[in-house]
């Protein structure tokens, strides 16, 4: 989980400094976003930036606002939205409008619809590239007047979220060279940050903050203008109506490649079909290509546009089924930034994982400690996991040889520095004043309590931490027999065993019929119900004994809400469906609870918790499962509820439906043997098959269909350009 609420103090009663909060809420506009690499646009409906200080509207590049308002007006007043709509693959966001009616002194001088509108928009390459084409459907000759308004404030990404800052950089005087209009701002850091907008054709007026096109259009003619909105000087320097065509091929290109790695699923439902597309639209638009050249997924937009460690390993993982090519640019890419070093300032120890990135001018001058942040208790143990489940989809051995000292590092940091008291779990306690206090997924200040309100007090282990750090040994031993070091091997399944036998006697409790969410600092268990025990499932820390335990705790009425299962149970102190950690439901973690449900062979709950958010889904736009929603009961005939300044798209959400079919199939996919395996497969009755095309196994693509008949499923094999075994058990 990102950085949603961190505090620079001790847990207790006082407010965190960095929580995301607005006095607008992202859901009341219906924004639209369009992303590509380090840049992204958060535009309104009708594809306006409006104007405000709550706004979190804006044309944003490496964690700075470069675009802070932008809005059309036809004759003097706001054209009529008709549509909005994001293409499926999210390469660009069309508009359509109309005139409305324009009067003086009470005479109609034109009627309403008769002027049409239609606009283009879509991001590529650091530039934010625009096409209106506006055409008169009169019968007679009109005279048109576009304007467009604009400015940029520079704000930081932090300044937007809520931070005040009490010293800013000097904005420079705007100017005008041409069509062109230059707008920057040199920070605190010395680093100037500039905006570039170009109109084509020439403008009839062009100023510092607008332009104003007057067109005389007979009947049925029309005008184009094209617009380029650049950051830093990027993109190219072509003409507007020039580089528009060429940027949208290479944006749609680069979509499409990208996508068609993945394979691609099918369904007998339409509306199901639908959130899939818009799943791997997302997952696809917030892939990044890093410096060292590694595609990563960002986490979500708007707070989360960066590299997140956990969010980034939790993705690869959820989709590592459909794209394994993910999972090796996330290793890659983090094993390249694996902590080597002691810096307190940013909590990092040797062989730890990334927390986040920043690059904008606050994280530059150390105003917030994010610039290289490594803050995170579970990132290093779900690096270890990826690595040797990659290692088992693709049989890549060659990336695991070389990856082999950072994974040796990575549990290096968790005997050593991640048990910070030596009693055999791994804790987090910053090191840093400036640190987040909690650093798990759910990293709020008030996360992690006793069963009567008090927050919990460091160093703390967390539930799904110790499980973690089991599947890590248990995968790293998996690892280290590929590499014929088979001593290492051996001690590694020995320390997962006994930690299992540790961890059982620690966390469990019949008290509250599932695993204490963690231990404080004096080993005093936190007996609340949460979702965060469903991660043991996940990793097979559990006995089958309380697994099935805690399976009926987690579909009991005060967890599972009917849109998902709750982070915190009704029933505890601080329970509040409107929270951000302490009550709402969360896509991903109810997608890696529900893997957990189908390693145990609790199918039936896995299918219904794929069931939820898929009529989840149904009620939201675009089809798009959100960074998170309320946990408020599920009510007939009525939508969930949105949380106010949920991302959206959110990777690791956008992941989730992925994760939930693998989980109601039972799929497993062993490159290293060459079969695919559906264990016990299930589907839910909104589904009567499902079509999977271009499932890799090793050097072979399959394409296949698990129909259901009744209370049985039958799975055919449709094509293949290879052998592969495939099994099923029903």
């Amino acid at each position: 989980m990102p950085d949603a609420a961190p505090v620079f103090v001790e847990a207790e009663e006082k407010p965190p400094l960095f929580t995301v909060t607005s006095t607008v809420s992202l859901q009341g506009r219906r924004l639209r976003t369009l992303k590509h690499g380090d840049t992204f646009a958060v535009l309104g409906t009708n594809g306006d930036i409006q104007i405000g200080d709550a706004s979190v509207e804006g044309l944003y590049h490496r964690d700075t606002r470069h675009l802070s308002h932008f809005a059309i007006g036809l004759n003097g007043m706001r054209p009529l939205l008709l549509s909005s709509m994001v293409r499926d693959d999210n390469s660009a966001l069309t508009c359509d409008y109309t005139n409305p009616a324009i009067r003086d002194d009470g005479d109609v001088l034109l009627d309403q619809d008769l002027i049409h509108l239609r606009r283009a928009q879509f991001v590529w390459q650091g530039v934010l590239y625009e096409r209106i084409a506006i055409r008169n459907f009169d019968e007679t000759t009109r005279k048109i007047t576009l304007d467009f308004a604009f400015s940029a404030d520079f704000s930081d990404l932090f300044e937007v979220r809520g931070l005040t800052r009490a010293k800013r950089g000097r904005f420079h005087r705007p100017s005008v060279s041409g069509s062109c209009v230059h707008l920057a701002y040199t920070g605190l850091d010395n680093r100037t940050r500039s905006t570039r907008i170009c109109f084509d054709p020439m403008p009839q007026h062009i100023g510092t903050s607008h332009a104003q096109y007057v067109l005389e259009l007979k009947p049925k003619a029309h005008a184009i203008i094209h617009i380029t909105i650049r950051c830093d000087e990027q993109g190219s320097r072509r003409r507007p109506r020039e580089a528009f065509l060429s940027a949208l091929r290479a944006s749609r290109n680069e979509l499409h490649r990208m996508a068609s790695r993945a394979a691609a699923i099918e369904s007998s439902n339409d509306i199901y079909n639908e959130a899939i597309r818009r799943s791997i639209a997302d997952l696809y638009m917030l892939m990044t290509r890093t410096e060292e050249g590694y595609l990563v997924p960002y986490a979500g937009i708007p707070w989360y546009s960066t590299v997140f460690g956990r969010d980034s390993l939790i993705t690869a993982l959820l989709m590592l089924w459909v794209d394994p090519s993910i999972a090796r640019g996330v290793l890659k890419y983090l094993a390249a930034h694996q902590a080597k070093d002691f810096r307190p300032e940013v909590d990092a120890e040797p062989g730890k994982i990334l927390h986040e990135i920043r690059l904008g001018e606050m994280a530059e001058l150390g105003e917030v400690p994010f610039g290289r942040y490594y803050g995170t208790v579970d990132a290093t143990p779900l690096f270890v996991i990826l690595a040797g489940a990659y290692l088992e989809r693709t049989d890549d051995i060659q990336t695991i040889r070389e990856l082999w000292p950072n994974i040796e590092a990575a549990l290096n940091w968790i005997d050593e520095f991640g048990d910070r008291d030596g009693d055999g779990f791994v804790e987090y306690e910053t090191r840093t004043a400036s640190g987040l206090v909690n650093q798990g997924w759910k990293d709020s200040y008030d996360s992690v309590f006793h069963a009567d309100g008090r927050l919990a007090q460091g160093p703390i282990a967390l539930v799904e931490v110790q499980g973690y750090v089991y599947a890590a040994k248990r995968r790293a031993a998996e690892m280290a027999q590929r590499l014929d070091r088979s001593p290492r091997a051996l001690e590694l399944l020995q320390q997962a065993d006994e930690l299992r036998e540790r961890f059982h006697r620690a966390f469990w409790s019949d008290e509250i019929g599932t695993y204490a969410l963690a231990l404080d600092g004096e080993k005093r268990p936190c007996l609340v119900q949460t979702s965060n025990a469903g991660h043991a499932l996940l990793t097979g820390i559990a006995s089958p004994e309380c697994a099935e335990i805690v399976v009926q705790t987690l579909m009991s009425r005060e967890s599972f809400s009917g849109w998902g299962i709750r982070t915190v149970s009704t029933n505890a102190p601080r329970f509040s469906p409107i929270s951000y950690h302490n009550g709402s439901v969360w896509p991903h973690d109810n997608a890696l609870i529900a893997l957990g449900f189908a390693r145990y062979g609790f199918k039936e709950e896995a299918a219904r918790v794929l069931h939820a958010l898929f009529d989840a889904s149904m009620y939201l736009d675009l089809r798009r499962l959100p960074e998170l929603f309320c946990g408020f009961t599920r009510r007939r005939s009525q939508a969930p509820t949105l949380y106010p300044v949920a991302c959206a798209p959110q990777a690791w959400a956008a992941a989730a439906p992925l994760a939930l079919i693998q989980a109601c199939l039972g799929l497993r996919v062993q490159s290293t043997l060459g079969t695919v395996n559906l264990q016990h497969p299930m589907l839910p009755d909104f589904l009567d098959y499902i079509i999977i095309r271009g499932l890799e196994c090793g050097e072979v693509r399959l394409d296949m269909e698990i129909r259901r008949t009744g209370d049985q499923v039958a799975m055919q094999v449709l094509g293949a350009t290879g052998e592969a075994r495939l099994t099923m058990m029903v």
